[in-house]
């Protein structure tokens, strides 16, 4: 394999407050961290605890704090709460402020991150449809100036970005499933996607990604590939596995198609989740070999970027014994890959 791994940190916007996550980006780039993307929702998937700072805000906040690793969103929707002039306007700044520190995450989103404010929950037809005309909007305002643009959803008049970076900041789209990976193949940078079991990557998401990526005249190899790892470490196995029981709505039936939007209710559906549901979803342990191995996995599927998401009891600790242990070994074993 020729491609380069990378390894990158889950700012976890839902479960600690933007300061606390700042303190938590500067020291995961000393740990050896070479990205680190945070989410971008309105409400987060748990009321209990819960935190949702504006992911934007934040960027530029963390890029001021650190000096190398990027920052980019898992991710922004463009349905309705976001125009997607908005969207290329906001990271073509944070593209010229901090060129080659930036990405953007695109995905057709969750009902938390629109019902809140007053805006309809579409059906996944229409939000892909949403995110291609967003791809078309942004592309267009990042590639030319006075960009006119209708489509059936967005539309731009004579629009201009005064400030664009000098290279296009590389755009992500999230895929869970053929659609949105076909879509990916054709229009992004990269894929990126959230855990899943190795036959459904293998048959489902790489197959539809390499049909996009052969449309746009464009090699599998060379669209890059993130995932999202799951971990929650500690010495005590049951302070691991307890610490992850507030992400039981991620895996309510549906959960992303769902129109529920009030992180109190989508608690109460949470506490109906078995937690066989959930943990399959995670890698919770109390020796981190258990974790070399789980990235080791996505990296022998095909991932080239291998993003860690922590839900241990003790971020920090986490944070510093990852980088301590766990990043040597993996540089040694998949860097050079």
């Amino acid at each position: 394999m020729s491609r380069i791994t990378r390894f990158g940190y889950r700012a976890v916007a839902e479960q600690y407050s933007p300061t606390q996550l700042l303190e938590f980006a500067s020291m995961a780039e000393k740990q050896g961290f070479e990205f680190i993307s945070i989410s971008d929702h309105f409400h987060p998937w748990f009321h209990g605890g819960g935190h949702a700072a504006f992911a934007w805000a934040w960027i530029a906040a963390a890029a001021e704090r650190t000096k190398k690793v990027s920052f980019g969103t898992g991710v922004t929707t463009p349905i309705n709460r976001y125009h997607p002039a908005i969207i290329a306007q906001a990271f073509a700044t944070l593209g010229s402020m901090y060129p080659g520190r930036v990405y953007l995450g695109l995905g057709t989103g969750e009902a938390m991150n629109e019902v809140p404010v007053g805006q309809a929950w579409p059906p996944f037809r229409e939000r892909v449809r949403r995110v291609e005309e967003c791809l078309d909007i942004v592309e267009g305002l990042w590639g030319k100036d006075f960009f006119s643009y209708r489509g059936k959803y967005f539309g731009v008049d004579e629009a201009n970005i005064y400030d664009k970076p000098a290279k296009p900041v590389p755009i992500y789209l999230a895929a869970s499933g053929a659609t949105m990976a076909e879509l990916a193949g054709r229009r992004a940078y990269g894929l990126y996607t959230t855990p899943a079991k190795p036959e459904k990557i293998r048959d489902v998401l790489f197959p539809a990604l390499k049909k996009g990526a052969e449309a746009s005249g464009r090699k599998f190899e060379g669209v890059r590939k993130m995932i999202l790892c799951n971990v929650s470490w500690d010495e005590d196995y049951d302070r691991a596995l307890d610490s992850i029981k507030r992400w039981r709505a991620v895996a309510v039936p549906g959960s992303f198609e769902h129109e529920v939007s009030d992180p109190r209710e989508l608690d109460r559906l949470g506490e109906k989740v078995p937690m066989e549901e959930l943990t399959w979803r995670w890698t919770i342990c109390t020796d981190l070999e258990d974790v070399i191995k789980s990235v080791g996995d996505y990296v022998e599927l095909g991932f080239d970027e291998i993003e860690i998401r922590s839900g241990s009891p003790d971020e920090e600790e986490f944070i510093r014994r990852f980088g301590e242990q766990v990043l040597p070994s993996l540089r040694e074993r998949y860097a050079g890959c």
